[in-house]
């Protein structure tokens, strides 16, 4: 059985029995434990099944940031983490980024938190992970965060920064156009893509170009995330457009 642990609520997988719930839950320390099916639709919505308890909604500490959520309206990738903490790093003092799909704030607080970025914008479509990306934002007592509920499409348009994340996959590329026009000069775009491993090296980068419309683009880094399926990446393009 193969777990992950979210705040005090355990995410279980197939391979979980069908008993002994209680002393799974005093084990880990945790209140619920569910099973997440699958994740659904660009409102990156679950399908799950709770095992044990009632309680969905958690507080997860991860990088020093607190999230707030609930495991029943919105999900939560664990794997990420790493990731999550590079680009906050990366982000220079004075910097304003736009964090395009930006769920509870995956990628938008730990800037907040480990970074001096003038302005993060944080646009997120659904209206669950937006309540509660409004409500990280308090939590972690941060005022460089203005939160955004709309569609990308429609609301990347209506800003310019230097850095822009797309923390989304499988349709992401579809939103490229998008982001680089609301790019500043030289700025920096962090594109996440689900390929296979023997495109990786090629395919994001091939898009991001045929995208960038003859703007002049340096490809900074190739970071490979995790495997999202048998030989299926899970790739961030780091990219500097002219």
């Amino acid at each position: 059985m193969k777990y992950k642990k979210i705040g005090d609520i355990l995410i279980v997988d197939n391979n979980c029995p069908d008993s002994g719930f209680e002393e799974l839950s005093k084990k880990h320390n945790v209140k619920t434990i569910m099973k997440i099916d699958h994740i659904q639709g660009t409102r990156r919505e679950p399908v799950y099944k709770i095992l044990y308890g009632s309680e969905t909604e958690t507080v997860n500490k991860e990088n020093g940031c607190l999230f707030k959520l609930d495991l029943s309206k919105v999900m939560w990738s664990k794997g990420n983490n790493n990731e999550r903490l590079r680009i906050a790093r990366l982000v220079e003092d004075g910097e304003r980024v736009i964090d395009m799909f930006a769920g509870i704030g995956y990628f938008s607080i730990p800037i907040g938190v480990h970074a001096n970025a003038e302005e993060v914008i944080a646009i997120e479509i659904n209206p669950n992970s937006y309540e509660f990306l409004c409500e990280n934002i308090q939590l972690n007592k941060l005022d460089n965060i203005t939160p955004v509920l709309g569609d990308c499409k429609v609301e990347t348009p209506k800003f310019k920064a230097d850095r822009i994340i797309m923390g989304y996959v499988k349709t992401t590329h579809h939103y490229l156009n998008v982001a680089i026009n609301s790019l500043n000069e030289g700025g920096i775009l962090h594109y996440h893509e689900t390929v296979p491993e023997k495109l990786m090296m090629t395919r994001p980068v091939e898009r991001i170009i045929s995208e960038a419309d003859g703007r002049e683009v340096e490809i900074l880094k190739i970071n490979k995330i995790k495997k999202y399926a048998p030989g299926v990446e899970h790739v961030v393009i780091d990219a500097r457009v002219y």
